[in-house]
């Protein structure tokens, strides 16, 4: 049970984390306005933006009924990743879940009260972004995904060697 409760304390520190950033980021820092930036290195600036849709800009809900699709569905997923960490064991996979679960309440916190959710994290080199601008809770699940599916792949390559996936676990 304690693995659990690990997965659901990562979930509250990373929504915590997500929405304080953007509260001081169009708060106290001021750059509230969409185009609004604040330049801090020669490769990062925060910039804001309002982004209707999901990652990438995928389904994008620029309408009432849109926008409270995307919540259902974002509800959904949320529902489904925290039933997943009530049944993980693995402590990384209990960590990577809480980042999802964490990111996605925080974008989904932002789509209720304002009908987008708030990015300002715009890394860049020159003109080249390789990601569009983000929010910690997307890192967060960026970064858990990477991290769930690097797991996935190692421990598939380890059973291949013949280890049992508990020999793989207890080694987590």
């Amino acid at each position: 049970m304690a693995n659990r409760r690990l997965g659901l304390l990562v979930a509250i520190l990373v929504f915590l984390a997500d929405q304080f950033a953007k509260y001081w980021v169009t708060g106290p820092l001021g750059v509230a306005h969409v185009g609004d930036q604040l330049f801090l290195l020669p490769i990062f600036n925060f910039t804001y933006t309002e982004n209707n849709g999901i990652s990438l800009g995928l389904l994008n809900a620029t309408t009432e009924v849109g926008r409270w699709m995307l919540v259902a569905l974002t509800g959904a997923i949320a529902i489904g990743v925290a039933f997943w960490i009530s049944r993980e064991e693995n402590r990384i996979d209990q960590v990577a879940l809480g980042m999802v679960l964490g990111g996605a309440l925080g974008n989904i916190l932002d789509r209720t009260l304002h009908g987008y959710v708030v990015d300002f994290a715009d890394l860049h080199f020159g003109e080249w972004r390789p990601f569009l601008i983000f929010n910690v809770g997307d890192a967060a699940i960026s970064i858990a995904v990477v991290i769930l599916l690097l797991r996935a792949f190692l421990s598939r390559k380890d059973q291949a060697k013949g280890s049992s996936p508990k020999e793989i676990q207890e080694d987590a």
